[in-house]
């Protein structure tokens, strides 16, 4: 009986051991293909990264050797600059360093890369280079042929030692043996020089996008957590016993305050405010949204109370979209005729009932400027209009105070409509006719005939019950 068993089961257990070796080795094959490409991508761009700083070298050493009259070929140099260092930070962020200290690196590959970009797409012939400018690139071509030489040391250690950067990454995931790694060593000393740089006035359109905000222009003292809860209990309407306060982000500038408080059935409220001044940042309102029966003129005629009620007036509405049973609205400042595009809120409606379950108002806390004088534009709407593609189907038109890309506050023509198929709104500048910004408009709003629906739905409900 034993040998009878044996005879079937032998043959059963090889051919499954077999099979287990068969599926181990092929386990094994995959993972070894998985690695080698994967290390493959990681030389791959660092080899290319070493490539495009030294030629990122010589392009700003060619825009340097131009006449300084010649500003086409300074342009060109430029946008050469630009796209060369976009490429550049592309390979940065494919190589297995977000363990590792270089971001001082990447930040002024970050500044070239803005600086040569909001420099080439001015008019150059009317805004030549300043000599600041000038400087600027001289301190870039050096800065960068000391990077690039580091870069490709480390690059020769890489290829002479046959070093992997399967192995960087291990020791960056386990902090295992990190500083014996050669690769590593390297990253570090570039990073290390870059942050000896002289620090360079890159003016300032390049220096506020790397600026934080403040509310310091908007005035207010330091307030207490008591001066907090009030706050908090005005805005939601509960007794402040019933309100918690924590401050963050003590003993900086940034020092900010949240308020929680327990609300009806589920609700959670949670309140964010500056701790100068008290302004307040963000509302939000937790709580189970029901079956949409709502549309969006209700959405909107809610959101406008709620921002008369909470001290924001003159906001228009200028979008909406709609998730699930969820519509958000932006609403922007309005001073006399014109729109003032960076003082903007965001509210948040449920359209089960119409309440307000959230504010977003950092930007109008942050861009805010009281008694702001508006210019008053140059050109006319006919004469504005010239500078529309004849193609575009002008739906509205309105004045509108927005950032254009140099960061600066423009007054300009919003105008509203379609072409090819799809709605755009379209900024002219109001002083001299530039396009100063394209936008695409999609939105989520619903149809007439979806809102019909939702109606009919609300009124059948409404019988039935």
């Amino acid at each position: 009986m034993y040998k009878r068993l044996s005879a079937i089961l032998f043959p059963i257990a090889t051919l499954l051991l077999i099979g287990a070796l068969v599926w181990g080795y092929q386990e094994n094959q995959e993972k070894n293909s998985i690695l080698i490409k994967a290390e493959n991508q990681y030389q791959r761009a660092f080899h290319d990264l070493s490539y495009h700083v030294d030629r990122l070298h010589s392009q700003l050493g060619n825009t340097l050797a131009v006449h300084s009259a010649s500003t086409g070929s300074q342009r060109k140099g430029l946008v050469n600059v630009w796209r060369i260092t976009s490429e550049a930070q592309n390979e940065i962020n494919q190589l297995p360093l977000t363990m590792l200290p270089f971001s001082k690196t990447e930040e002024f590959l970050s500044r070239i890369s803005n600086f040569s970009y909001q420099t080439a797409v001015r008019d150059m012939t009317k805004q030549p280079l300043t000599d600041n400018e000038v400087k600027n690139l001289k301190e870039l071509y050096n800065s960068s042929a000391q990077i690039s030489k580091d870069l490709q040391d480390v690059q020769d250690k890489v290829i002479s030692n046959r070093l992997r950067w399967m192995d960087v990454e291990t020791a960056l995931a386990t902090n295992k043996e990190a500083k014996d790694n050669t690769i590593i060593d390297g990253f570090k000393t570039v990073d290390k020089k870059v942050g000896e740089y002289p620090e360079l006035d890159w003016g300032p359109s390049v220096s506020s996008m790397y600026t934080k905000r403040s509310v310091k222009k908007l005035g207010g003292t330091p307030i207490t957590t008591e001066n907090i809860k009030h706050k908090a209990a005005q805005f939601i309407g509960h007794h402040n016993g019933n309100i918690k306060v924590v401050e963050n982000g003590r003993g900086t500038e940034w020092a900010s305050y949240t308020a929680k408080s327990n609300g009806k059935k589920d609700e959670t409220y949670t309140l964010d405010y500056t701790r100068n001044g008290g302004h307040l940042i963000s509302y939000s309102c937790e709580r189970t949204i029901g079956p949409r029966s709502l549309g969006y003129k209700e959405a909107r005629a809610e959101s406008e109370k709620f921002l008369k009620e909470k001290g924001y007036p003159n906001m228009t509405a200028v979008s909406y979209d709609q998730y699930d049973n969820i519509g958000s609205l932006t609403f922007v400042n309005k001073q006399g005729d014109v729109l003032i595009y960076p003082e903007k809120v965001t509210v948040r409606v449920g359209l089960d009932n119409g309440q307000v379950t959230g504010l977003q108002a950092s930007d109008y806390v942050y861009e805010r400027e009281v008694n702001q004088k508006i210019p008053k534009p140059k050109l006319t709407v006919e004469q504005a209009r010239k500078y529309l593609n004849s193609d575009f189907k002008e739906k509205y038109n309105r004045l509108s105070l927005i950032k254009n890309e140099l960061s600066d506050k423009v007054l300009t023509y919003e105008f509203g409509g379609s072409i090819n198929g799809k709605d755009y709104r379209i900024y002219i500048n109001a002083e001299n006719g530039t396009e100063e910004n394209i936008e695409e408009i999609r939105s989520n709003k619903p149809t007439n005939k979806t809102e019909n629906h939702q109606n009919q739905q609300k009124q059948k409900h409404k019988k039935q019950a």
